[in-house]
């Protein structure tokens, strides 16, 4: 395992192939994972955006988007645990929301953890704010509803400039 950390891995399009790594990930982080057959299903989908992020051979993260005319709803962003801090979620959520501006997406939502404060500040980084909760959307907790608008103009062009020069 080489020396995590923001600039060590490569971000590239998750393929079925890298399906049982990944799921691997999911089971280590999540306490109900996504089956493979999920992620399977979801990289067949056109409308579907999945990243991974490697070091060397071994998956340090994903994220996943679904793009519905000018919303990009971004589905996951994960993590390993041993990595988390290391500024690969950034990395991650820039490659997403680059991905939604290709695809003409006027917005970005999501839904986060009421518990998980370290990805709410990520989030709020790239310009989310509160817009609502979903009662039990995960095991036993709320889901904070998210959302990013605006993305296509200006302002968002230049937050997001402002992010890639911290990397």
């Amino acid at each position: 395992m080489g020396q995590h950390g923001v600039g060590v891995m490569e971000i590239r399009a998750m393929t079925p192939a890298d399906v049982p790594l990944v799921s691997d990930l999911e089971r280590r982080v999540y306490p109900e994972p996504w089956l493979e057959g999920v992620f399977l299903d979801e990289l067949s989908q056109p409308s579907r955006i999945y990243l991974l992020a490697l070091d060397g051979e071994e998956v340090v993260g994903y994220g996943g988007m679904m793009i519905v005319f000018e919303d990009a709803h971004i589905t996951t962003v994960s993590i390993s645990p041993e990595v988390r801090g290391g500024g690969i979620a950034t990395q991650l959520m820039m490659r997403l929301a680059d991905a939604a501006l290709a695809s003409d997406a006027e917005h970005l939502t999501l839904e986060v953890r009421m518990s998980n404060d370290a990805a709410q500040a990520l989030y709020r980084k790239f310009g989310f704010v509160p817009v609502g909760v979903r009662k039990d959307y995960y095991l036993n907790e709320d889901a904070l509803i998210m959302w990013a608008s605006g993305i296509n103009e200006p302002d968002y062009r230049d937050r997001l400039q402002a992010i890639r020069e911290e990397l």
